[in-house]
């Protein structure tokens, strides 16, 4: 998913279902110059997704064993 971020990365928020944004990116990246900065904040917006789910698994698994 990485990948996808880095080459394609309109799509990588598009199979995240973040529509807007896959938009606001597509546009952003029509330029080449615009491609970099869109790469880096999809790579950036895939971890911090990333992080949130293994939040939330930490925050339920600290629950249940209360």
């Amino acid at each position: 998913m990485t990948l996808i971020a880095i080459f394609f990365p309109c799509v990588s928020f598009f199979l995240r279902g973040k529509i807007v944004t896959s938009i606001i990116c597509l546009i952003l990246q029509i330029t080449l110059i615009g491609w970099i900065p869109a790469a880096i904040w999809a790579v950036i917006s895939l971890q911090n997704s990333r992080a949130d789910k293994r939040n939330k698994k930490l925050i339920r698994a600290i629950k249940t064993k209360s």
